[in-house]
This record gives C-alpha cells, structure tokens and sequence, in this order.
C-alpha cells in the first residue's frame, strides 16, 4: 500500500477543515454584526436628524405665526438665524421653503441666489401635497458619497405653511464601519492564526492512534491477530482504539463460527414448514428445501437448474422478467377433479447494492384449507340467503292477497294467515338456529356441567316425546337400568337429543318403531336413535351433520325443518369432547350415533335420586 502523500493526510485534512471552519463562522458572524450595527448607526443618525428638524420645524412655525413689523426683523432674516443655529458638520444643506415651493432661507452661503425663488426638487413638493415626511438615501453623482435627504411639512393650525429640506452626509456614519471592519479583519486574522496552531495539536492527538490503528488493519488483512492497537488516553479515540482491539479477537472468533452458522441456515432451510425456492439471475432453481420438494412433490435432481416458470407451472401467464416485476403474491391453483390444492406464492428479489437483479425468493404457502374455509362461508351465506327467502317470499305473496282484499273472505283468510304465521316461526327457528351455532363457534364459549344419571336423564327426554307425538310410531328403549353418571350441560345434550329425535319422528312411516340404546364402554357411553325411515343415500351420508344439508329437501321444508339441527348437535358434542356420526340403509332405516366422556367414580358418593 503506498504511503499517504502530506496534502492527503487526515492530519492536513482535520486543520485545514478547522481553520475553515473558524473562518466560515467569523465570516458569518462578521457579515451579521456589520450589517446590523450599519443599519443601527444610520438608523440612529436618521432618528437624531429627524428631532433635530422636529424641533427646527416648530421654531419655524412660532416665527411664521407672529407678526413682523418694519422695526423688527423679517420672517427671512429670523429664519435664516434659525438655520445657523441648526447647521452642523454632516448637514450639507437646509432650506426652509413656503406653501408656494419658494425658498425662504438657505443654511449654504454659496447658493443665496436662491432665495425667492420656487424650488423644483420633487421631494419638496410631495411635502407639500401629503403633509407628510419624505426621505431617502442616494448617491451624489458628483463626489460619490452617500446622501440623507428629507423634506418635513411645516404646519400651522392643521394648514401646511411650507417645508424644510435638508441634505445630509453619511459619510462620517460609514466611515465608522470601514474602522470597524478593519478592526474585525485583524482580529480574524489572529484567530485563524491561533485556531491553526490549536488546530495542529488536536489533531496529532486524533491521528496518531488513527494511524495506529491503521497498521493494525494492514497486519490483520495479512492475517496477523496478535498486534494489539496502543490506547493513549480514554476518550472516544481510546475507546475506538479498545473497541478496535475487540475487533480483532472477535474477527478470531467469527471466522470459526462463520461454516457453522452456514450449517445451521441449511438446517433452518431444511426444516422449514414452508417451501423455499432461490434461482439465479436468468430464473433457474439453485436452492430448493424438502418442504418445496413436498409440497410441489417433486424430486430435486428433476428440478434443480430448471426454469421457475416452468417448476411453478406458470408457462404462457409469465416470464421470468415479468415474475421479477411483480409485486403481489400469486395463487398457484393445482387441484384435481377428486380433491383440492391451492398454493400461495410470495415474491422476493435478490437485488444488489447497484440495483442489478441477481436471482429470485419465492416462498410457498399451502393455503388448502383457508380456501375451503372461505368456499364454505360462501356456501353458508348462500344458503342463509336462500332459506330467508323462501319463507319470505310466501309469506309477502300471502300478505298482499290478504291485503287487496281477501281478508273479508271467512274460509281462505284463516288459511292465509295460519301460512304467514307457519312461515314467520319457521324463520325464527332459523334465526335461533343461526344464534346457537354463532354461540357454539365462539371461542369464550362455555358449558354449564353438573353431573346426571344419564340413564334416568334420557327416560325423561323420551317420555317428553312420547307424550306429545302425533304420529303412530312405536318408541322401543333399551336402556341400561343401572346408574350412569356423567358431566353435560343438561340443556345442550337436551338439544341434541331433540334434534335427533324429531329428526327420526319426521322421517318415520306411520306403525314404525324408534329404538333407543345406551351402551357403557371403558372410557365413554355410546348413544344411538334408530328410525326405520326412507334412509341417506351413501354418497350423502357425510354431508348429513353439515349446515343447511336435506337429504330431502322439499319434505323437510315442508315439515319446518331449517337444516342446522344435526349441524348444532355436532358442535355440542364435539364441544363435550365427543363424537358423533350416523349409519344409513336407503328404505330401512338410519342410525345415529354420538358419544360423551365417562369418567368412573365410586357409587358411594352418590345417592340415588
């Protein structure tokens, strides 16, 4: 490495950056104060003059306003005496003039031949017409000197009665900065003297552990660790100087972590849950990890050095240019007829410093199930829209005839308004429905449970049944006489028996049976109601405990049925920590089964009730 020349050394660079510096902030300084104290001298010099012309102006007044006699002196002659009490050393010129523009009296000796004479200076005249004072700042063309000029009203009893026009000089007021200028020139100069010599101690303290430092590096670019930097002091620099020798032994310690922690990102890459796939410049796969392999199942010989558009299936929609261009995610839809798969893509460019594209991220996500959550609530709103309507329809057609009319009619009346009424509980029990599902998804949702002989528990849903039905459908128990204790929430398992229940009355032919069956096992009782009804269908009978599902959709609207009470008791039952399922044959009959959590406990502790 070469040497580093002394116009290009820090240490040249730290005072000349000084000096400057001081000099900028002087300067800046400089300019501020002069410009300041000026506009403060001539302000002063005006406001003094200006008195000066206040007062000469009211003197002028009381001899305007006396009377003159022959014996006395004349208004001029007074005047002019007033002038000679008022001329000094930076006043050029003062005239006094009348209404008129004439001149009445002149404080210059060498232009009395103006006296009598009408005055054509046009700051006179403005005097004159606005009755207020005029003044400005000019340049004599003659000399070069800076020149105060104003001209003041005289005023007498509100009329004005003439006007004082002075000149005045500058010059001594600006001759006063250029001293002042002189002398914060020379006080610059030994400032920036003293700050250079200042300059050049401070940063032979700075350097020399810079330079120091500096052969430091150059021994561990070679490799050598061992150089330690020397600390002179514990400011900054020595603390950079003791943070430079951590430096090193930390540089130690990194190079034999670095192949590790390139083991753990292949690791980490390894066992992610979700596929990463990394290409180069031109869109080809230089990485792939086993999660991407899985979920593209695909082999990684077959893809590595392949096209990323090609891998995603992606030919004909991109290229590899317009991949890198795009900014949101992309839904990679490989589903089949039998079953469906999304996938989402997420994008990331490998970019460098210089903004050159040097590869691609694209991180895959297995969104299956989100899409199958959003198709059922699709589904689940469709059908709520669907089930709201109907009823809604009959019962707006019915009211209309109702109201052209027909409630005047004794026979049909009663009928259309037992159908509006049908048709308005139908609804409700969809609403109340709706809520209990609602209820039963949140998440707060709790069970009130108490312990029940769910043996004697049933006997009481069944009786409730058999003592209201209407059709001739034979109930046949067999139900264990002994004890079973359980802990449910009696009104939800009561819910799910009802369900379940009615469900088996609606589909029962008339002089058919019901059968009701309890069985203990290890771990949990097993419940089943047996109807001998039209049956499901195979291919339905997964479908039967989800929500708004009819096996026979128009007897089940006929009969008041909303679709969700098979769909409520599987939420309450689940809820238990239980299952439930059902076994059909078409025209013999169905069987549904569900199962609650037995927990054994010594009969002792309980009494029969």
């Amino acid at each position: 490495m070469k040497k580093v020349g002394p116009f290009r050394s820090i240490h040249f660079k730290f005072v000349l950056i000084y000096v400057l510096l001081i000099l900028v902030a002087m300067q800046i300084i400089g300019v501020y104060f002069v410009r300041e104290l000026e506009t403060q001298l001539v302000q002063n010099f005006k406001s003094s003059l200006n008195e000066r012309v206040t007062l000469l102006a009211y003197n002028v007044e009381q001899a305007m306003s006396k009377e003159h006699d022959s014996k006395g002196p004349t208004l001029e002659e007074e005047i002019r005496s007033l002038l000679h009490d008022f001329v000094s050393q930076d006043i050029s010129e003062v005239r006094v003039l009348d209404d008129k523009s004439k001149v009445l009296a002149t404080s210059n000796p060498y232009m009395q031949n103006i006296v009598g004479k009408r005055a054509t200076e046009i700051f006179v005249k403005r005097a004159l017409v606005t009755g207020e004072m005029v003044d400005r700042t000019l340049i004599d063309p003659k000399t070069g000197h800076r020149m105060y000029i104003s001209s003041t009203p005289i005023k007498l009893n509100g009329e004005i009665k003439g006007a004082i026009y002075i000149i005045a000089s500058l010059e001594n007021v600006f001759s006063q900065m250029k001293q002042i200028n002189a002398i914060f020139a020379t006080g610059t100069g030994i400032a920036l003297v003293i700050t250079a010599v200042l300059g050049i101690f401070l940063s032979r303290t700075i350097t020399r552990p810079i330079s120091d430092m500096r052969k430091q590096a150059l021994a561990m670019t070679k490799g050598n660790f061992s150089r330690k930097v020397k600390v002179y002091g514990y400011d900054e620099i020595g603390q950079l100087a003791m943070t430079f020798n951590n430096l090193t032994k930390k540089l130690q310690e990194a190079q034999a972590t670095t192949e590790g922690e390139r083991r753990k990102l292949a690791l980490v890459l390894t066992h992610m849950t979700d596929g990463v796939i990394a290409t180069d410049r031109r869109g080809r796969i230089i990485l792939i990890n086993d999660a991407a392999l899985n979920i593209l199942n695909v082999s990684r010989e077959t893809v590595l050095s392949s096209s990323i558009i090609d891998v995603l299936g992606l030919e004909g929609q991109y290229t590899f240019e317009t991949l890198i261009e795009e900014r949101d995610s992309l839904i990679l839809d490989f589903s089949t007829d039998e079953e469906l798969y999304i996938l989402r893509a997420s994008l990331s460019v490998i970019q460098k410093e210089t903004g050159f594209v040097n590869g691609l991220i694209v991180v895959l996500h297995d969104i299956t199930e989100q899409e199958k959550i959003d198709q059922e609530r699709r589904e689940f709103v469709a059908n709520v829209s669907h089930e709201l309507r109907t009823p809604l329809t009959t019962m707006k057609s019915y009211l209309e005839a109702l109201g052209e009319g027909l409630w005047r009619d004794e026979n049909i009346a009663p009928r259309f308004i037992e159908v509006a009424q049908t048709e308005t509980e139908r609804m409700i029990r969809l609403v109340n429905d709706l809520l209990q599902l609602s209820k039963l998804d949140s998440k707060d949702y709790k069970l009130n449970k108490s312990w029940v002989n769910f043996s004697r528990y049933f006997h009481k849903v069944i009786d409730r049944f058999e003592l209201t039905k209407n059709e001739n459908v034979t109930f046949i128990r067999k139900i264990p006489d002994e004890a079973i204790f359980i802990e449910i929430d009696e009104d939800k398992i009561t819910q799910v028996l009802d369900n379940i229940i009615s469900n088996a009355l609606k589909y029962s032919p008339q002089g058919g049976n019901i059968t009701f069956r309890i069985k203990e096992l290890s771990d949990e009782i097993l419940v089943s109601v047996t109807d001998e009804g039209v049956g499901i269908p195979k291919s339905d009978l997964s479908k039967v405990f989800e929500r708004f599902y009819r096996v026979d959709k128009a007897r089940s609207r006929k009969l008041g049925g909303t679709g969700l009470g098979l769909a409520i008791a599987k939420e309450v039952v689940v809820a238990h920590g239980g299952r439930i399922w059902a076994k059909s044959q078409e025209h013999k009959g169905t069987t549904i089964f569900f199962t609650l959590p037995l927990e054994r406990i010594q009969e002792d502790d309980w009494d029969e009730v």
